[in-house]
């Protein structure tokens, strides 16, 4: 009983995600044209820009009109509908955009998927039964006429509406902002992020809100809600100095990406490892934003990603001083807040308890609260079987198919260009745009892969806790080089394991090619490692040799020829999963005496 009493709640907050997801799938593939909106009217505008220019700023205002709420409109019917459901959504937002004085934005997120959700239902009505040779003529009048009855609907009906819905909601932000109440929403906006809601706030509410603003003031505070990239960098900069571990390790590189490359969510780990942290980033927004007020700042148009670079870009003269100072107000109270709570912490993090580990007990836990954890388990323990052999392509899919995707997709790249298998395509893109198709690899997050199967069944799926720092980067490259290499597999292993019995054990090895020696160690024989390579180098030097000994990880072995490495027999073996190019030799462990005859061969 209470099994299925948990099931419609665990539906509703998925059809809440999704929705969420969907109104900002309309926004984000158009975030290139609000910003080319927003550059012209911010360097152009006669008077206020900074090249005022009479001619060139007569492109502001039909951009915002018609080419923005169309392009939305566009975007909405073909998430339904795909190019038949996109020319319909256009259709009748040209509507509701003659049917009203102020910008259509919301207009054009009802009407584009209204148009494509009307064109999906007439062809799966009639489209089968349309005769050979009558295709063209169905396909274009059908469209056609669904298209003008949607445009006069929207023009009688849905424009007026959402003109006085968007007058409304203006001036309720308008009255919040009067009272000063604006700061409080981050509080909720600020969690929201972390929760993956960013994009359904940012893309779905602020900016088409934002839009209407700076369309008659010039510039609107509303775009720097989400973007403020203050509470983040604030985080990071305490973990870099009072963090532990392996968070503290990497917190400097996350707050680069953060900071100047705008991908906010390289943070939400780091926040959810310590929840006392969401304290910090709401006390940071909520700061910033009263700054931006204070300054009374705002920018001309959408700063995406939400980069300080970005943000900058897209300030009006007039609001550099407050815009400045809000992001680094919002910094530096949410590092006080975070600095003080990692200071008290006086938990002492286990050796092999690293930070990906962390992670993985955080979104596990988050997986938990929507009801999907035992689910995506399930899915995630049966990707491990999966058939690697028919993989053509690998797409990472997150919620928006930007930021902490393209970092995933960056990450994996490399690894395969080092384990040679470069011919793969690794690609990243939203979630709600995969295709089912054969030969496909579909890395997404935990919490969206359920989305993800249901998008793409017969691709080969698996589950990440985080794009940013997965060990099942190094699963796929050992599984798609097995799948490479299965049919030698056997004729491999038994050739690492003659190396270490046969009497001509250096027979497969050319040392005529030899210019570098690495010796590959896992943590627990760092020592041993470095004692060999420090011994070696110092016999390569009095020998006389140009060769030189290294000390390098699994993941940084460079794949040529000119390599040799050298390792147990349990690690070449892994190794030799993930390189083809190079040279091995195994060894009962890094002081084996054998080592001494490599002096003797090598160059």
């Amino acid at each position: 009983m209470s099994q299925d009493a948990a099931k419609p709640k665990t539906s509703l907050k998925a059809k809440v995600q999704r929705f969420g997801t969907f109104l900002s799938g309309m926004i984000m593939p158009n975030i290139a044209a609000i910003i080319a909106w927003g550059l012209i009217t911010a360097l152009f505008l006669s008077p206020g820009g900074w090249f005022p220019n009479d001619t060139i700023i007569k492109l502001s205002a039909p951009s915002l009109k018609f080419l923005l709420p169309l392009l939305i409109g566009y975007t909405g019917g073909k998430m339904v509908d795909d190019e038949r459901g996109a020319i319909v959504g256009g259709i009748a937002t040209i509507g509701a955009i003659v049917g009203s004085d102020v910008p259509m934005f919301l207009g054009a997120m009802i009407m584009g998927p209204l148009g494509g959700w009307c064109m999906k239902k007439f062809d799966e009505l009639f489209q089968a039964k349309i005769k050979s040779g009558f295709e063209m003529i169905y396909n274009n009048f059908s469209a056609g006429i669904i298209g003008m009855l949607l445009a006069i609907l929207a023009q009688a009906v849905v424009g007026p509406f959402v003109m006085a819905g968007t007058k409304f909601m203006a001036s309720g932000v308008d009255w919040i902002i009067s009272v000063h109440a604006l700061p409080l929403a981050n509080l909720f906006i600020e969690p929201a992020k972390i929760l993956f809601l960013n994009n359904a706030i940012g893309n779905g509410i602020l900016v088409p809100l934002g839009i209407q603003t700076a369309s008659k003031v010039g510039k609107s505070v509303l775009f720097l809600l989400e973007a403020n990239p203050g509470p983040g960098i604030g985080v990071l900069l305490a973990f870099c100095l009072f963090g532990k571990g392996s968070a503290k390790s990497s917190a400097p590189g996350a707050a680069i990406i953060q900071f100047f490359g705008g991908i906010h969510e390289i943070y939400f780990p780091y926040i959810m490892m310590k929840p006392s942290l969401f304290l910090a980033v709401m006390a940071g927004g909520v700061s910033g934003t009263f700054t931006f007020q204070l300054f009374d700042a705002g920018l001309k148009a959408a700063a995406s990603p939400g980069s300080i670079i970005a943000v900058l870009l897209m300030t009006p003269k007039d609001s550099y001083l407050g815009v400045i100072a809000g992001v680094l107000v919002a910094a530096i109270v949410s590092f006080a807040i975070s600095a003080f709570i990692l200071k008290r912490d006086k938990s002492t993090p286990d050796d092999e308890d690293d930070f990906a580990s962390k992670q993985a007990q955080v979104q596990n836990a988050k997986a938990a609260s929507k009801g999907q954890a035992a689910e995506a388990a399930d899915q995630s323990q049966a990707t491990s079987g999966a058939d690697y052999d028919s993989v053509e392509k690998v797409i990472f899919a997150c919620d928006a198919g930007m930021g902490s995707s393209a970092m995933g997709a960056s990450l994996l790249r490399d690894k395969f260009k080092k384990a040679g298998l470069g011919e793969i395509p690794v690609t990243n893109m939203a979630v709600r745009n995969l295709k089912d198709e054969q030969g496909l690899l579909v890395v997404t997050q935990k919490e969206l892969q359920e989305r993800a199967v249901l998008k793409a069944p017969h691709a080969v799926s698996v589950a990440v806790d985080n794009f940013m720092n997965s060990p099942r980067y190094d699963e796929i490259v050992a599984n798609l080089k097995v799948a490479q290499q299965q049919g030698s597999a056997a004729v491999e292993e038994q050739a690492v394991e003659d190396t270490t019995t046969a009497a001509d054990e250096f027979g497969g090895i050319n040392f005529d090619q030899i210019k570098e020696i690495d010796f590959i160690h896992h943590d627990e024989h760092t020592g041993s490692a470095t004692m060999a390579v420090s011994l070696l180098n110092g016999q390569l030097e009095k020998a006389g040799k140009q060769t030189t000994a290294k000390r390098v990880s699994i993941d940084d072995v460079n794949d040529e020829a000119d390599r040799l490495v050298i390792s147990t027999q349990e690690t070449i073996k892994n190794v030799k999963t993930r390189y083809t190019n190079v040279q091995f030799l195994a060894v009962e462990s890094l002081e084996d005496a054998k080592l001494a005859q490599i002096v003797e061969k090598v160059k």
